[in-house]
């Protein structure tokens, strides 16, 4: 059986080379020259370049410490809510007493109430007696039938 070839498919011609092309020479390093007419252009770019990375940087480490010290002043602001004047870099809070005079008698004589005292209801008790006193010194004597 015969073969039939399509017209599309044929095989192309040779490339024929032109003869005013020269071949290259035995040393290429002549052609391997720096042109140095960049070099101020590329050192203006790199060093604008740095600049402005070195001012992205220090404002992104601005930023990360506000945002560090805001978060540790809100923490002593909830930790000074909890309990005031607590301080966390420094010692023990250690409670001071505070001294008050107290008035040891009344006008009517009768011993005040006491600061000191931890019982309340003495307390309580010593002004009610003050004031029965205070309120039969005051009353006129009646008359009898």
């Amino acid at each position: 059986m015969p073969l039939i070839k399509s017209p599309s498919l044929r095989t192309p011609r040779p490339i024929q080379a032109p003869q005013d092309i020269h071949p290259l020479p035995d040393d290429v390093t002549p052609y391997f020259v720096y042109p140095f007419t960049l070099e101020p252009h590329v050192l203006t770019l790199e060093s604008s370049r740095q600049t402005t990375i070195l001012a992205h940087a220090a404002r992104n480490a601005a930023y990360l410490r506000s945002r560090e010290d805001a978060k540790i002043r809100r923490q002593r602001e909830a930790l000074r809510r909890v309990a005031p004047g607590f301080e966390p870099t420094g010692g023990t809070l250690i409670p001071t007493p505070i001294h008050r005079k107290v008035p040891a008698t009344h006008a009517s004589g009768a011993p005040g109430p006491s600061m000191n005292s931890g019982d309340v209801m003495d307390d309580l008790v010593n002004q009610l007696a003050a004031m029965d006193s205070a309120k039969e010194g005051n009353q006129p004597t009646s008359q009898s039938n």
